[in-house]
């Protein structure tokens, strides 16, 4: 190599990638000052050694490609490579590859030049970036990322399902498409606030699915920063509340059907004993007088009387501790005979009852007359259901209801379905309270499911409904194998 070759090549000693100057047999002749810092030697180390002994032996194969196209065809080849650093540590890097040929004879001597730029740092990045993708992708918690103006420029299929909106109507979009206006602008104007700043914000959300369903989050936003710590977009995951809230939703019924029980207790007392009273007087009258009129019209105040001491002995049921006897009982014949007591009934003439009942069901411990009395007290609600909606539908649908049992994660579970005039979506969490019934007025006390809720949880089981108006509700019964009385 002559001396104003070595001058020229002078000039990439500055230049920040590592280059070197090669024979035909890869020999390095030369290199710049950039390779030498970064492997901390001196030229005369390097100079005349085989290139091929800094190449990484994952390498070598690919190396030896490369030179051999680029000498046969002199087109300049580019390829990634790693090569060996120090301490026995390795770095990749971008290879740029082109050759030149001194003379015009078959012996002509080849020299190469070769160019390559470390892209150690990239190549972390990028398998991070793919490691970041993958769980992002695969988890069960919706994640979003948006630019500075909260426009979305990623979601993954975990947040497509808990929306219900697919990418493309998400993408370039505000998370204001799902909002539920449930929060304030004060509410907002903080979490805008505090990211803005550079500060992770946290906060409980109701959001709104595209069908309308509300979906509940606990939201964590997270600024996304550059290298100058400069915010230059947002990171956002949820974690689904909806089990929370249900579990909540559960407990507050829990403890107000507690407190209405206690109440109930004390007005049953206070009214049973006037109750009483004046049910003898209108008795006394009614032996004493022979006048038909008033006679007609006690009739009536006794029917009330009666109808009124219902409801007390009701109310006093739920309240009070059973003292029925536990004993084993068998659910599927309980379950016969209630529908037994039902089918003889007028309105049931024409109601269908379809059972599917898991034989294999061991007796379990209960007190029989009391879980019958909630078979039959659903029964008559759904033969009641069934009727109405024949009444307002004209419906030619023959009345039918499904009674089911079978036996999962250690407990036993009824179900009863019917295809009734079923109950609107707003009805449903009430429809365990006392007092509250669909029925007419005169046609039901609203009392006879707030007792059944009692007789199921006094057995430690759960009773819950689903429904779909006009065309169907569904009760389903939890019984534990094993309660802990």
């Amino acid at each position: 190599m002559n001396k104003e070759n070595t001058i020229l090549f002078t000039a990439f000693d500055q230049y920040p990638d590592f280059c070197f100057i090669l024979n035909e047999k890869a020999e390095i002749l030369d290199v710049n000052e950039s390779f030498l810092r970064q492997r901390a030697v001196k030229k005369s180390e390097i100079t005349g050694k085989s290139f091929e002994e800094i190449v990484h032996e994952a390498s070598l194969l690919s190396f030896e490609h490369y030179l051999y196209k680029c000498a046969s065809t002199t087109v300049p080849q580019q390829f990634e490579c790693k090569l060996r650093g120090r301490d026995s540590g390795f770095f990749e890097v971008k290879a740029f590859l082109t050759c030149e040929k001194h003379g015009r004879s078959k012996k002509a001597q080849l020299t190469y030049l070769l160019i390559a730029r470390d892209i150690t740092f990239e190549k972390k990045r990028e398998v991070d970036l793919l490691r970041f993708y993958y769980v992002a992708e695969n988890t069960v918690n919706p994640l979003q990322i948006t630019d500075l103006n909260g426009r979305m420029i990623y979601v993954n299929p975990a947040f497509i399902a808990a929306s219900g909106y697919t990418t493309e109507e998400l993408l370039g979009n505000t998370p204001r498409v799902f909002s539920s206006n449930k929060h304030s602008t004060a509410f907002w104007d903080n979490m805008w606030s505090t990211i803005a700043a550079g500060k992770v914000w946290v906060g409980e959300v109701e959001n709104k699915r595209k069908d309308g369903e509300p979906f509940y989050t606990q939201l964590l936003i997270s600024p996304i920063v550059n290298s100058d710590k400069k915010v230059i977009g947002y990171f956002g995951i949820h974690r689904d509340l909806h089990e929370k809230r249900n579990l909540e939703r559960q407990l507050m019924h829990t403890q107000k059907m507690e407190s209405i029980g206690a109440l109930a207790a004390g007005v049953a007392h206070e009214v049973g004993n006037p109750l009483a009273s004046i049910s003898a007087l209108v008795q006394i009258i009614q032996r004493r007088t022979e006048d038909e009129f008033i006679k007609e019209k006690l009739e009536l105040v006794k029917k009330q009387i009666t109808r009124i001491s219902k409801i007390i002995r009701d109310l006093v049921d739920f309240s009070r501790p059973t003292n029925y006897e536990m004993k084993l009982t068998d659910i599927n014949a309980n379950i016969r005979e209630s529908i037994e007591i039902v089918q003889v009934g007028k309105k049931a003439k024409d109601v269908s009852f379809v059972t599917d009942l898991d034989e294999s069901l061991l007796p379990i411990r209960l007190v029989s007359d009391q879980i019958q009395q909630v078979f039959v007290n659903i029964l008559i609600n759904a033969v009641d259901a069934i009727n109405e909606r024949r009444a307002l539908t004209n419906s030619p649908e023959k009345g039918e209801i499904k009674v089911s049992t079978l036996f999962v994660n250690n407990e036993f579970t009824v179900i009863f379905q019917d295809n009734g005039i079923g109950l609107k979506q707003t009805n449903i969490p009430k429809i365990f309270e006392p007092f509250f019934t669909t029925k007419t007025e005169g046609k039901g006390t609203g009392l006879g499911l707030w007792v059944s809720y009692g007789i199921v949880k006094s057995f430690q089981g759960d009773i819950r409904v689903e429904s779909k108006q006009y065309e169907w509700t569904k009760f389903i019964i939890n019984l534990p194998i094993n309660p802990s009385f």
